[in-house]
C-alpha cells in the first residue's frame, strides 16, 4: 500500500509539474506589430527571433506577429502599445518619431554624408535617445538600419531646381516637416504610401522619395523612372517594446535576448543591401535611369535644405539635440580629415 501511495504522490507531483511549467512556458506572449508585409525578410526573422527567445527563456517568452499593417499604421501602433493591446512593434523612423520627435534630427535631408558618419553619430547619440524614449514608457531593444532614401521622378533630377518643377509625394501627418520642405522651395503633396500608385497615375504627384526596394516592390518606379544618385537620408528603425512588458522579463535573459535580436538586425541589413542591388538592376532592365549628380550638386541641395531648418529647430526637434548632432558630426569629420592628412 505504501508503494502505491508513493507512486500516486509521484504521479500527482509530476502532473502538477507538467501543468505548472507548461502554463509558465507561455506566460508572456508579446504581440509585435509591423507595417512590413507578411511575406518579407523582416517577418521571417521575427518568427525565428520568437523561437530563439523561447529557447533562451526556456519557453517563458513567446512572440505573436501582426504584420502588413494589421495593427494599423505606426502612429496607431504607438497608441496601442501605450494602451497595452500591443507589446511592441518593429518601427521605421516615422514610428520612432511618433514616440520621440527629437529622433528626426537623424533624418535631416542631405546632412549625414556617409554610412560611416551615420554609424558614428548613431553610436554616440543612441544611448541618450534610448533614455528619452524610456521616459515615455518604451524600450528600444535594437536599432535597425534599412538603407537610404532616394528621389524618384518623372523627369531627371540633378539639382534642387529640377525637383522644384515636380509635385513631390509627402507622407501625411507631419505638418511642420511639410512646411520645412515647402520653405525649401519644393511643391509637396501630402499622400499616403498606399495611395501612391493612384496619385502617380492621376498626375497628382510625379515624384517621391523611398528606398529602392520599396520603389521596386510597389512598382512606383514605372511612373517615375528617374532615380537621383544622391542619398537623401538614412532610414533607421528599430524593435521597440513597452517598458512594462520588458520589465516582466527576468533580467537573466535580457542580455541574450538583445544579442540575438541585434544579430537578426545585422543579418537583415546585409540581406537588404543585396536585395537592393538586385532591385536596382531589375528596375534598370525595366526602364529605370540613374542620374549621377555633378560634384557641385550636394552643396546646392544642402543650401536648399537649410532654408527650411528654422522650421525644424524648436518645432520638429529641439535645438539641444540639434547641437548634439552637430558636435558629433564635427568630431567625425575632424577625425576623418586628420586620417586623410596622415594617409597623404
Amino acid at each position: 500500500m505504501k508503494v502505491k501511495i508513493s507512486r500516486l504522490k509521484f504521479f500527482i507531483i509530476s502532473l502538477l509539474g507538467v501543468i505548472f511549467f507548461t502554463g509558465y512556458a507561455h506566460a508572456l506572449t508579446i504581440k509585435i506589430g509591423t507595417i512590413v508585409p507578411l511575406r518579407s525578410p523582416w517577418v521571417n526573422e521575427l518568427k525565428k527571433l520568437g523561437i530563439e527567445w523561447g529557447k533562451i527563456t526556456n519557453g517563458e517568452v513567446d512572440i505573436k506577429i501582426y504584420a502588413g499593417s494589421i495593427a494599423g499604421n505606426e502612429t496607431d501602433m504607438v497608441r496601442k502599445i501605450r494602451m497595452g493591446t500591443l507589446g511592441g512593434a518593429v518601427f521605421t523612423n516615422r514610428g520612432i518619431m511618433s514616440i520621440y520627435p527629437d529622433a528626426y534630427v537623424l533624418n535631416i535631408p542631405f546632412f549625414l554624408e556617409s554610412e560611416a558618419e551615420f554609424d558614428y553619430v548613431l553610436e554616440k547619440m543612441s544611448p541618450f535617445i534610448e533614455k528619452e524614449i524610456e521616459k515615455k514608457g518604451f524600450k528600444v531593444l535594437i536599432w535597425a538600419k534599412a538603407g537610404w532614401l532616394y528621389f524618384f521622378s518623372k523627369r531627371p533630377v540633378l539639382y534642387p531646381d529640377d525637383l522644384k518643377k515636380h509635385k513631390l509625394s509627402f507622407t501625411t501627418g507631419a505638418a511642420d516637416m511639410e512646411l520645412a520642405w515647402k520653405k525649401s522651395g519644393y511643391h509637396v503633396v501630402p499622400n499616403q504610401l498606399k495611395d501612391m500608385m493612384m496619385a502617380l497615375q492621376s498626375g497628382m504627384v510625379d515624384s517621391f522619395y523611398l528606398p529602392p526596394l520599396m520603389a521596386a516592390s510597389g512598382q512606383y518606379f514605372a511612373l517615375a523612372p528617374n532615380m537621383c544618385s544622391l542619398r537623401i537620408t538614412p532610414l533607421l528603425g528599430g524593435l521597440v517594446l513597452s517598458d512594462k512588458i520588458w520589465q516582466k522579463i527576468p533580467d537573466k535573459y535580457k542580455g541574450q535576448m538583445i544579442a540575438v535580436a541585434q544579430t537578426m538586425a545585422d543579418n537583415l541589413y546585409k540581406e537588404t543591401i543585396e536585395l537592393e542591388k538586385e532591385a536596382i538592376e531589375e528596375m534598370k532592365k525595366n526602364g529605370l535611369k540613374i542620374n549621377q549628380v555633378p560634384p557641385d550638386a550636394l552643396e546646392k541641395w544642402k543650401a536648399a535644405s537649410d532654408k527650411g531648418m528654422d522650421v525644424l529647430i524648436g518645432k520638429v526637434f529641439t535645438k539641444e539635440i540639434y547641437d548634439m548632432l552637430m558636435m558629433h558630426v564635427k568630431e567625425f569629420r575632424k577625425r576623418n580629415d586628420q586620417r586623410k592628412t596622415v594617409d597623404r
